[in-house]
């Protein structure tokens, strides 16, 4: 029996997200993983002439069999496909940039290994809204394929590392001691020879064969702990990690302590030299209050709107998000070299920029440089989306009452924000924010105040009264 790609794809429960498309593992059949292939491939004919794809893959356990399934219908429809196996999602990115081709990534980045996903991107960069909806649109009858994986080019990661050695000072990270997170990052294999070329000294920390789903927002008790750990055990200068697809990055100071990813970003678009940005609306006010940039435009959450607020930007333009990726947009210039732009999310570029800026000095005094504003997130998990959306819905009707419904009842509401899920300002300069999760059935819990402590006491009021308040909605 003939399969239609837009039915296919609308009855497997596999949506797009903040980045890319997410669903659970069972899901993710090989019709279903075929079918956004070639809807993928068709919309991109129009507009593209090739006749190669680039695919890669995560270290998760079902990606390599979805992947077989994407080259299946890839050779299926004419075309040759370019594997380079386990690797980060930006250097399949910047490859395919390089070959003028698109590209395909299996993974799932920071969600549950139960759960997958696949990221698309055009010959020039990251899909966008309206690409995706061609995605799930398309009429066309599912070709007939056999999964089929070719073999392995190392090409990729060959030319991600060349991407830093050519830009970075030969030996600028001599003296430096640096702790690298493996776990089962899809970068592992490469970031240790990028960071000793540079000059550093490297450890490797806890590479494991099972996947872990590590959340750069919302890190873990057990991997704070492992940070002051390794930091107190092998005095490092910095401890280096990624989520799982190696485009967020996880970064500790000398003391081992995680650094949020916006302030990751802020630094490493000053190290850069970026006059202007885009930004979520999630991201830490201190961009704007560092006065460094001429022009910050905030977004929704996600890349693709990232993305789209560049057209508004001429100067030196880049972005990044709450999760710490970097978007650069424009090349970059130094007096020896020159950095092209990868408009998608990187964790190596604001890493190594980072580090740029810190000379003989800890981070630690780098970032108390900033303005001090902190931020600290979490989630609510296994609250669907509709649930998440009359929540908020009934949270607008009525804001101040669920202040005092959450046990916040001291905080008076001076602005609210519908940019992306509903975001609170509060007459001390607090802020709380919630918004459904683009990727899984979460809710996102986001605060920003004038300390640690008191960031840390805002989101878990907030989180304690939401798990309360969430048993009593009513979802029609």
């Amino acid at each position: 029996m003939l399969l239609v790609l837009k039915k296919i794809i609308a009855h497997s429960g596999i949506s797009f997200g903040t980045s890319g498309a997410r669903g659970l593992v069972v899901d993710f059949t090989d019709d279903v993983c075929a079918a956004f292939t070639q809807s993928f491939i068709v919309s991109m004919r129009a507009d593209f002439n090739f006749k190669r794809v680039a695919l890669g893959i995560d270290n998760r356990p079902s990606s390599k069999r979805m992947a077989a399934a994407c080259a299946g219908a890839l050779f299926a429809m004419g075309y040759e496909v370019d594997y380079y196996g386990v690797l980060p999602t930006p250097a399949l990115a910047y490859q395919a940039m390089l070959d003028s081709v698109p590209a395909i990534m299996v993974t799932g980045s920071h969600i549950p290994f139960d759960r997958n996903g696949l990221k698309f991107y055009r010959p020039d960069g990251e899909i966008s809204k309206d690409d995706e909806n061609k995605i799930i649109s398309l009429n066309d009858y599912l070709i007939s394929f056999s999964p089929n994986l070719p073999p392995t080019s190392l090409q990729a990661c060959q030319n991600y590392i060349k991407r830093y050695l050519n830009f970075f000072p030969e030996g600028f990270l001599s003296g430096k001691n640096i702790g690298i997170y493996e776990h089962s990052s899809a970068g592992r294999d490469l970031y240790k020879i990028v960071f000793e070329k540079l000059g550093a000294v490297v450890t490797s920390l806890e590479r494991t064969d099972n996947f872990v789903p590590i959340d750069t927002e919302a890190v873990s008790e057990a991997d704070q702990a492992k940070g002051l750990s390794w930091s107190k055990k092998y005095s490092f200068d910095a401890i280096f990690s990624t989520d799982g697809d190696g485009d967020r990055p996880l970064i500790a100071d000398e003391m081992g302590r995680w650094l949020r990813g916006d302030i990751v970003g802020l630094l490493c678009a000053k190290a850069l030299g970026i006059k202007e940005l885009a930004i979520p609306v999630s991201c830490n006010t201190a961009v704007e209050q560092s006065g460094f940039f001429s022009k910050v435009i905030r977004t929704k959450i996600g890349s693709p709107y990232v993305i789209a607020a560049f057209s508004s930007l001429n100067n030196a333009v880049a972005g990044f998000e709450a999760n710490g990726g970097f978007l650069l947009a424009t090349d970059i210039h130094s007096s020896s070299a020159s950095l092209t732009a990868l408009p998608t999310r990187d964790a190596l570029l604001p890493a190594l920029a980072l580090l740029s800026l810190t000379g003989k000095n800890p981070l630690s005094e780098l970032v108390a440089s900033l303005p001090q504003r902190f931020t600290c997130s979490d989630r609510l998990q296994n609250v669907s989306n509709t649930l998440s959306s009359v929540f908020i819905e009934t949270a607008l009707s009525e804001p101040q009452q669920l202040m005092i419904d959450l046990g916040l009842s001291e905080k008076m509401i001076v602005n609210l924000d519908q940019t992306d899920g509903l975001r609170f300002t509060f007459v001390d300069g607090d802020i709380l924010h919630f918004r459904p999760s683009g990727n899984a059935p979460e809710l996102r819990v986001y605060v920003e105040s004038i300390s640690i402590e008191g960031s840390l006491v805002l989101l878990n009021t907030a989180l304690k009264g939401c798990t309360k308040l969430l048993k009593d909605v009513t979802v029609k």
